[in-house]
């Protein structure tokens, strides 16, 4: 792994833990170079999933690009970078136990809104309203209202 800060390959793992729910390890590092302490995140490569379009076209899918949606639903909210990369190990894995390999972009959008539904409204009603394209205030205020109501069933 090389340094950030002056691009040595050469380092130590100081510490590596393993996420409450086991699917990633972040592991502390030191430079042998220059001393200098950074933080690497390991996780299982998901190879050959592809996310079926609502207009029938196929694409593989892209990790960073789901989590720049939810980080950006989750923008200047008590939500940190591992929770947010958390709940979306969390969608794919029950998606691609579902689906297998390819997986309708409906039910990443659904169960994206599902997490985020339980940890932020503000969060979720941000996510909601680029994936349901609302079209005017009336769709955002029945979708505040329906936050009162139980949460749908899961996936």
């Amino acid at each position: 792994m090389r340094c950030p800060k002056c691009t040595s390959i050469e380092d130590k793992v100081i510490d590596s833990r393993i996420s409450r729910e086991g699917n990633t390890i972040r592991r502390r590092r030191e430079c042998l170079e220059c001393g200098h302490r950074f933080t690497t995140t390991e996780s299982h490569v998901r190879e050959g999933v592809v996310v079926t379009k609502h207009d029938g076209r196929s694409q593989d899918f892209d990790r960073e690009k789901l989590t720049r949606s939810v980080r950006a639903a989750c923008h200047k909210r008590p939500i940190d970078a591992e929770r947010i990369s958390m709940l979306v190990d969390d969608v794919m894995d029950i998606l691609e136990a579902r689906y297998d390999t390819e997986i309708p972009s409906d039910a990443i959008g659904e169960g994206v809104m599902h997490q985020l539904r339980k940890i932020d409204h503000v969060a979720y009603v941000r996510f909601a309203s680029v994936y349901k394209e609302f079209r005017d205030v009336s769709e955002f205020v029945s979708e505040i209202k329906d936050l009162g109501k139980k949460p749908e069933t899961p996936l």
